[in-house]
């Protein structure tokens, strides 16, 4: 009887560690570097390196049902400016961004360039996964 017990036991004990394992240890990890040439878009790319050594994260995670409601929250009292653009880093896409991002102003053409390129670079991804973005 004492060994069916422990064997049980030991059953158990096994499953729920097999269910724990269910998620992978790296889950919450980066699954990819998204490069952000410097050469193309110049002025992102800049704002991009300054925000991150104001302490900004260079982490995102991707959550592009959320984008609206947090790019609202990042522009929120910064006025628009003939000519330029609003950069916001993070970006409205990553869970990071919104209320308390990083806002520069930027020509449209290199803002709207740099966002068209990371968001192509984007599209593999799902919400929740988590990207680096870093400039070259």
């Amino acid at each position: 009887m004492q060994r069916f017990l422990i064997l049980v036991v030991s059953t158990i004990l096994l499953l729920v560690g097999c269910q724990i394992q269910e998620k992978p240890a790296n889950a919450d990890s980066v699954v990819a570097t998204i490069e952000l040439p410097s050469d193309r878009y110049p002025e992102t790319a800049k704002h991009i390196k300054e925000a991150i050594q104001k302490g900004e994260t260079d982490t995102c995670t991707i959550d592009r049902k959320g984008a609206e409601k947090r790019r609202e929250g990042s522009l929120k009292g910064i006025p628009t400016k003939k000519g330029y653009d609003r950069d916001e880093f993070p970006m409205a896409l990553c869970s990071e961004g919104g209320k308390g991002a990083d806002i520069k102003y930027v020509s449209p053409k290199d803002n709207r360039g740099a966002g068209s390129y990371i968001g192509n670079k984007l599209e593999r991804y799902k919400d929740g996964q988590r990207v680096r973005i870093s400039v070259r």
